[in-house]
């Protein structure tokens, strides 16, 4: 070791022994109580995608001052063994901070206190690959052409993508280049970088959101954060600066973020996400272009961002070259296949593109409008207004593998030709959890994002292996748990935008063949049913009561109840069913006009279990099985 490098090194071990000894003097840590055992190590799962020396540190909790004490530290036991850590920035958005150093001080990292876990920084990819307005919006009989309700003008749209030309005459005017730029460097020797080239990816999808001729919100103003490189790479570390520059900037006027990226699963990102929605940004996000699990990616994979998967001009999922759209339970609609916009050629050139980025782009161009229409929207209920307006059952979903397909949503975004700010109206959707275990016993897990409110549960189960499920309260928020029996479970949770009107769950005990809720103050919005050691092929039903709507649920002995109790004075529910008049497969009930769906049953000694499709109760029977009975409740506000 250099001279310096050793006096670098005393220096660190100094500045460490007089951090403990003063955490010793108060009598305490330095950032709270630490936890016992190491941290976690994330990383990217493809080798090419990661950036080996660059990682992000993430705390369970701590100040600026703390974070700067636990980085100082870091450097003080790398600098015993010979090693170098380099403090590259402390984030304000998390507690996290990001370092350069060897991966040969990762155990030592990994050990220190307070370290909740630690991620290797890694690529995010830009995601691209006039028919698009036009499904949309159906054009006007009178003009033939795109007039969405308004322009988006109240709304402020974040991009973050690669540099714009902001003087092409799509856009010129509508977009601010705010000057952020955090980009990796661009691989290979040869690579030559061109204005054209660097400026492509976000100048398309900057014109597929307020552009002249080719934009979805076209009086919406953009603010333009560069992190994509000229190849269309940046970084999981690039982005969340980005999203903490965004944080920064508090703005009067709604605020959309667009990510029209993905890279690997990411747990920082994911975080810096869910922390920027939760101050009021709508968080938009490419599913990504890798005909995979979108669960596997990020930001996609984050619950509160809206995921956006693509589909071509005839509704389908979108092939791009020998991959496609991603899919699956954590995306939440579609439209983007040779979507028309601005080419960075020149200023007046167009070019077409396809890809989960221009989908994106043209979910949150009508996040804008729809902000534009109502201002005071939150999250939840925009999501659930997206939902609402989008064409269902619209896609032919044959080449989404099996596993997946009951869980990608079958909803293409659009828009009605007249926005109003409606009456508060009860709008819920489904929130499918992962695949549980294949050990006996093992459990899935399904919430709701942030305030939604949990309306039902149910489970699914393609072998029939189910004992059922249950709501519970935990740390303050409702779960859907579903049971399984060793062969694998789907936790299903209703999730809806309902103000917390004092739902609560009334559970039975076992044996006592049902839960009920109280006749008229309490109406049922959903019944569960959990057996300890029997498969459930039928564990019970919702029953009507003596007051208004169905208020008990009606079990097998074997099996345990648990109601779901909404006021009667904000919500009223009634029962729909439809039994198969010979054995069929599925068998499906749908909540007429103006009903929203809550909870579904299923009737049938060989069920696989229910779901939900858009409106509508779907109950299947097992290979062999007795024809099935579904069982709706449907509910709708008496404001």
């Amino acid at each position: 070791m250099s001279p310096r490098a050793l006096e670098l090194a005393l220096v660190l071990v100094l500045a460490e022994l007089g951090l403990a000894l003063r955490a010793a003097e108060r009598g305490e840590a330095a950032v709270g109580a630490a936890p016992p055992g190491p941290a976690a190590f994330h990383r990217a799962a493809k080798a090419s995608w990661r950036l080996p020396g660059r990682y992000v540190v993430m705390l369970r909790a701590g100040s600026e001052a703390e974070l700067r004490g636990t980085a100082r530290r870091l450097q003080a036991r790398a600098a015993r063994r010979g090693h170098l850590v380099e403090l590259l920035h402390v984030f304000h958005l998390l507690p996290a901070f990001l370092v350069r150093m060897s991966s040969d001080v990762l155990d030592t990292a990994l050990k220190l206190p307070h370290v909740k876990y630690i991620e290797e920084d890694a690529y995010v990819f830009a995601q691209s690959i006039p028919w698009n307005l036009g499904r949309i919006l159906r054009p006007q009989p009178s003009s033939g052409t795109y007039s969405p309700p308004n322009k988006g003008d109240l709304a402020e749209i974040y991009l973050l993508d690669s540099s714009v030309q902001s003087t092409h005459r799509e856009i010129e005017g509508r977009v601010t280049v705010t000057g952020f730029e955090s980009i990796p460097e661009e691989d290979g020797t040869h690579f030559h970088k061109q204005a054209g080239q660097c400026d492509s990816h976000g100048t398309h999808v900057a014109a597929v959101l307020s552009g002249r001729d080719a934009g979805v919100a076209r009086g919406a103003n953009i603010r333009s954060l560069r992190v994509l490189n000229c190849q269309g790479k940046g970084t999981v570390s690039g982005t969340l600066m980005a999203l903490e520059s965004i944080g920064r900037a508090l703005e009067a006027r709604p605020r959309v973020v667009l990510l029209p990226l993905a890279g690997a699963l990411s747990p920082a990102l994911n975080a810096g996400c869910r922390r920027l929605a939760r101050t009021g940004a709508v968080m938009v996000a490419a599913a990504g272009n890798y005909k995979d699990d979108a669960c596997l990616y990020s930001p996609a994979s984050e619950p509160e961002v809206i995921t956006v998967g693509a589909t071509d001009s005839q509704d389908q999922p979108a092939s791009i070259g020998t991959l496609g759209t991603n899919f699956g339970r954590c995306v939440d609609l579609c439209p983007g296949d040779d979507i028309i916009g601005a080419s960075s050629d020149c200023s007046t050139c167009f070019t077409a593109r396809s890809g989960t980025s221009q989908a994106a782009a043209h979910v949150a161009g009508i996040a804008a409008v729809l902000l534009s229409a109502e201002p005071r929207l939150s999250r939840a209920e925009l999501r659930q207004r997206l939902l609402s307006f989008s064409a269902k059952s619209a896609m032919d979903t044959a080449w989404i593998p099996q596993e997946q397909r009951l869980q990608t949503p079958d909803s293409v975004a659009g828009l009605p030709a007249r926005l109003a700010a409606e009456e508060q109206r009860l709008l819920c959707r489904s929130v499918w959890s992962a695949r549980s275990g294949l050990s006996r016993r093992s459990r899935a897990v399904a919430r709701c994002a942030s305030a939604e409110e949990m309306l039902s549960c149910s489970s699914f189960s393609r072998s029939g292996g189910r004992l059922g499920e249950h709501m519970e309260d935990k740390h303050g928020q409702r779960q859907c748990v579903a049971h399984s029996r060793g062969q694998g479970v789907y936790a299903i949770a209703r999730c809806c935008t309902w103000p917390r009107a004092g739902c609560r769950i009334k559970a039975g005990s076992p044996g006592a063949e049902g839960a009920q809720c109280s006749p008229g103050e309490h109406v049922l919005t959903e019944c569960s049913f959990h057996s300890p050691s029997m498969v459930l092929g039928t564990g019970g039903r919702p029953v009507e009561g003596l007051g208004r709507g169905p208020s008990r649920c009606a079990s097998r002995t074997e099996a345990v109840a648990h109601a779901l109790c909404c006021p009667s004075a904000s919500l009223e529910c009634r029962l729909q069913e439809h039994t198969a008049l010979e054995h069929e497969d599925k068998v499906t009930v749908s909540c007429e006009d103006g009903w929203t769906l809550t909870g579904c049953h299923t009737l049938s000694q060989s069920s696989v279990g229910s779901h939900t499709e858009d409106n509508s109760c779907v109950a299947t029977t097992g290979p062999g099985g007795s024809s099935a009975m579904a069982v709706a409740i449907c509910c709708r506000s008496r404001q």
